[in-house]
């Protein structure tokens, strides 16, 4: 006779399932209870708002799994994107709870901007009436931590709201402190409202960490049991170069098995990819310490927490911090005193921390007293360049291997070498899903698409005209693509001349920036294209940006609202008022690193 344990879980004791796996499933099955009981409970009196602000899908996945804890906790429960809510409506709501993560340098993400941008007019409403709470998505590493998050909150308090729960900052590994936080927020919201579902997820009382921490949404999809800390062996089964022989680039097409790993994805998906650290670069750092990469840490070797656990190529705030503490001589304390970040991140740029170890001479710390100043490896998300429709057991990734160096030394990134050179044919890598709703082809298949995507950028557009292609949708696409050098940089090329020549992409605008005297971009096709793009635009299409988010996607951007401004004569006012309503109604999207 199976037994159970003592705390009358579904789930038995010897159960063949892994921590994390009895995790997820505890929330499903108890989201199933609660939701059962609810079915002869009254309606909900107390509705939860759920706004959130994303820019990779992260707090998008938060609030689903906050209106799914709200729900089966006996409360209402809806999640909207921050741009579409105005402070009218936000004026009307009672409990709003806010998810947002901070883009670039302390920036709304994208779908925040003009929320923000309403919120701190001289005639927005008072907010008296309402009762909220804050979590803040972010990375340390930046220095405007959760940027977003802190003025959300700041300004909801000057308007009158009553904070319910401290705002909480979170940190790139953040599922932990969110599934606190969610967990005591709803549970103190349903007690205030009296409601009568069953607390889903409270990690803070039993001790582990229900996946999504307020309720079963994320544990009730297919394949969400692999996640950052349980990633799926996905098997690398092609590994091609599509940059050709005298690119400076070194683009590559990768595809991986999902085997019996369940997972199912979307066109505009992303993928996260697990990387190991360069051996070479591990070696190099242990000799340079004097280190034996056999001694153990935590009871594990040396060599394999510096190769798996912690990030090495990248130093961060902290280890800076230490060492300008350790070596105030050292050429990165001279830099640091100046006070001015742009130099300090020129400075920083292609450094890592055997470069800073070095440069600290004698005072650079010692093994122990650097691994604490190590923050861990992370994945790398990259942006899914296929259709489940035209592959659905496979995961296409289109990515430039970083590579850099002079005479003295080589440099290369983490992950984008990892895959290029360390994983051998057939191997294995760790991945799990980073679902992305907000960046997909439309769902009216005859609605027309505008896609812009310079270099890697063209890689969710691919998997969009695979899509289109699979499913048999009417609506015309667009597609502006271009790189360096025709010759050389022009990947994919047969596949999108094919889509062209059957009709499945009606423009194909391309922009090759080195082969002529003057150098063309994306945007200097889209302004010489006005007319027609902005005939598209009125008509109904959507258009999607993907790429470089420092300059390229700013520069698209100048170029939509030129385009508009010109077409519409009405001024830029005028432009600026139309990309919102685009934004707004979900027709200008970006998928921007």
């Amino acid at each position: 006779m199976t037994n159970l344990p003592p705390t009358g879980s579904l789930i038995p004791v010897d159960a063949p399932f892994s921590a994390a796996q009895e995790s997820w499933l505890a929330g499903f099955l108890a989201g199933i209870a609660a939701a059962g009981k609810r079915s002869a409970s009254p309606a909900p009196t107390t509705t939860v708002d759920v706004l959130f602000g994303t820019q990779t899908g992260n707090a998008e996945l938060l609030a689903e799994d906050l209106v799914a804890g709200a729900r089966a906790r006996g409360l209402g429960g809806r999640a909207t994107p921050l741009d579409a809510v105005s402070p009218e409506e936000l004026a009307g709501m009672s409990h709003v709870l806010v998810v947002t993560s901070t883009y670039g340098e302390g920036e709304m993400p994208d779908n925040a901007g003009l929320f923000w941008e309403a919120l701190q007019a001289t005639t927005v409403p008072r907010l008296e009436g309402l009762r909220y709470a804050v979590l803040g998505l972010g990375d340390t590493s930046y220095d405007e931590f959760c940027q977003a998050g802190k003025l959300l909150d700041l300004r909801l308090e000057q308007l009158g709201a009553t904070r319910v729960h401290d705002r909480v900052d979170c940190d790139v590994d953040y599922e932990d402190p969110a599934a606190l936080w969610s967990a005591a927020v709803l549970d103190r919201l349903a007690a205030e409202a009296g409601a009568t579902g069953a607390p889903v997820g409270s990690g803070a009382t039993t001790g582990t960490t229900v996946t999504g921490g307020a309720g079963v949404s994320r544990a009730s999809r297919p394949g969400a049991q692999w996640n950052k800390r349980n990633p799926y062996p996905a098997r690398l089964v092609e590994n091609r170069l599509l940059s050709s022989p005298g690119s400076a680039k070194e683009i590559r097409h990768l595809e991986f098995d999902l085997g019996d790993s369940g997972i199912t994805y979307a066109a505009g998906d992303a993928l996260a990819v697990v990387p190991h650290n360069d051996p070479a670069l591990v070696d190099r750092l242990l000799e340079h310490l004097g280190a034996d990469g056999s001694a153990l840490f935590d009871g594990r070797p040396l060599t394999e927490v510096l190769r798996v656990d912690r990030e090495i190529r990248t130093p961060s705030k902290d280890l800076v911090a230490d060492l300008v503490q350790r070596a105030p001589a050292s050429e990165l304390a001279a830099v640091v005193a100046h006070g001015d970040k742009q130099e300090l991140d020129r400075w920083l740029w292609g450094r890592d921390v055997l470069d800073l170890l070095r440069d600290a001479g004698d005072a650079a710390p010692s093994l122990d007293e650097l691994l604490r100043n190590l923050r861990g490896l992370q994945a790398r998300q990259y942006s899914i360049s296929s259709s489940p429709l035209a592959h659905p057991d496979r995961v296409h990734l289109t990515i430039a291997s970083v590579r850099y160096g002079d005479a003295r030394r080589t440099h290369g990134g983490v992950a984008s070498t990892y895959l290029a050179d360390r994983v051998r044919a057939d191997g294995e890598v760790g991945v799990y899903l980073q679902p992305n709703a907000a960046f997909g082809v439309p769902a009216d298949d005859s609605a027309p698409m505008v896609m812009i995507g310079p270099g890697t950028g063209v890689a969710p557009f691919r998997g969009f005209l695979h899509e289109r292609a699979a499913s048999g949708a009417t609506g015309r696409n667009w597609l502006f693509f271009g790189d360096q050098h025709r010759a050389t940089d022009f990947v994919y090329e047969d596949e999108l001349t094919a889509f062209r020549e059957s009709g499945v992409l009606d423009r194909l605008d391309l922009a090759f920036s080195r082969d002529q005297a003057e150098k063309v971009y994306v945007q200097t096709r889209m302004r010489e294209q006005a007319a027609e793009l902005y005939r598209w635009l009125e008509e109904g299409a959507s258009v999607y940006v993907c790429g470089d988010a420092s300059r390229m996607a700013k520069d698209v951007e100048q170029a939509l609202l030129d385009v508009v401004a010109g077409q519409r004569g009405r001024g830029d006012d005028d432009a600026q008022a139309y990309l919102a309503d685009l934004r707004r109604g979900g027709r200008y999207v970006r998928d921007v690193y």
